[in-house]
């Protein structure tokens, strides 16, 4: 029998999951608000679009980035042994910011964005660091 995984690599299954969803969020919202033309062509010339299209795409491109980060410190404190109550917080701190990070920026709301995007951030750095010195 398989030991169970350590929660801080669940946590990163359902990252890369809600990495895939935004992908559909934004796959959806572009094919509605945006040129057929547009979508099906080379997408040379850049998108004109509402407003919210940009914003998930940004959106999605900020996830991407947050799991270059994250990816490696769940699995250090994984492989390291390292997985603890403190690192299992911050690995759900960091899922938590990340959802509620796409619905602020969808919508513009830019302060509690940047704010949820650090809760985010600060969980990652603290979760390598756990793992890294304890």
């Amino acid at each position: 029998m398989l030991d169970p995984l350590p929660f801080e690599i669940t946590a990163l299954g359902w990252a890369a999951l809600l990495a895939a969803l935004q992908l559909v969020a934004l796959s959806v919202v572009a094919n509605l608000k945006v040129s057929q033309t547009y979508l099906a062509g080379p997408r040379d010339d850049p998108m004109q679009a509402p407003p919210v299209v940009g914003r998930l795409q940004r959106a999605q491109t900020n996830m991407f980035e947050a799991l270059t980060l994250f990816a490696p410190a769940a699995l250090y404190v994984a492989l390291s042994g390292s997985s603890s109550g403190f690192t299992a917080l911050c690995a759900t701190l960091f899922l938590l910011a990340r959802i509620g990070y796409v619905p602020l920026y969808a919508f513009g709301v830019p302060l509690w964005r940047s704010v949820v995007w650090m809760v985010g951030f600060l969980a990652t750095v603290l979760m390598l660091l756990a793992a890294l010195l304890l």
